[in-house]
């Protein structure tokens, strides 16, 4: 299969610590792929070497065989990378529309003046978007509450709300910063159902760093494992999560 990701030798020092080191990922397109390990092991710091929020220090990340190594996070968001984060970032003073309508400002664009004076470009482009954005909200059953605040929607769907919107830039690669933390049994469950629907049906792949080994297991087809800032092991999912190696260093046995 064609290669999405390709990571090679990916490192960063913040004050002679060293973070991450020699780090290497490689995922196919389509891929459901987990980060795991430890509290501290660097995954978080490996998502935002990725998304740009980090300049590495060493190393060449590719996007669908496009080098965006040391770019700005708004250009890797352009070539194809959106990111939902571990602590939910979501406009809660918006409407649950307009926050997936903002993530749609990649591709759909009007002046100030067109937006000042509501010239019928504006209204074109507008109306586009709100399609656009109730569609993507049908998707995750979050369309009848539009019209809603982001803050009063209960906690699963501001979940889904911020996958949505990081949708809504057309993405290559999805980041998910522990999608299920905070989560109930149900709603895990629930995730797991729309990370798979997700890839099928907007073609993704999928990286995701997730500490709850049930929701791995049932939806990661590959998994990385890392320790102190570096590889511990990588391979099939059922056969990393059998190594001692990691039963000790992360699951604590």
């Amino acid at each position: 299969m064609a290669v999405m990701l390709d990571v090679k030798n990916l490192g960063i020092s913040f004050g002679g610590l060293r973070a991450v080191n020699e780090f290497d990922l490689t995922i196919e397109k389509g891929q459901l792929y987990g980060l795991i390990g430890p509290n501290g092991a660097g995954k978080t710091t490996v998502f935002n070497l990725l998304t740009g929020v980090y300049k590495p220090t060493e190393g060449i990340v590719k996007l669908d065989g496009e080098n965006i190594t040391g770019k700005s996070t708004i250009e890797i968001n352009k070539a194809g990378i959106a990111r939902t984060f571990q602590n939910i970032r979501l406009f809660k003073a918006m409407s649950v529309l307009d926050n997936v309508k903002v993530g749609l400002h990649n591709e759909h664009k009007y002046s100030t003046l067109s937006g000042i004076f509501r010239t019928p470009s504006y209204r074109r482009v507008e109306k586009e978007m709100n399609e656009k954005a109730m569609e993507l909200l049908k998707v995750f059953d979050l369309d009848g509450q539009a019209d809603y605040l982001a803050s009063n929607l209960p906690y699963g769907k501001q979940r889904k709300l911020e996958i949505a919107r990081a949708l809504a830039t057309d993405p290559k690669l999805l980041l998910l910063d522990e999608p299920a933390a905070g989560m109930n049994p149900n709603e895990t469950q629930e995730l797991m159902n729309t990370i798979h629907f997700v890839r099928d049906h907007f073609d993704m792949t999928v990286l995701l760093i997730e500490h709850d080994m049930k929701l791995v297991s049932g939806i990661c087809e590959k998994l990385t494992v890392l320790n102190f800032g570096e590889v511990l092991c990588q391979g099939d999912t059922a056969e990393v999560l059998s190594n001692p190696q990691v039963i000790t260093a992360y699951l604590g046995e």
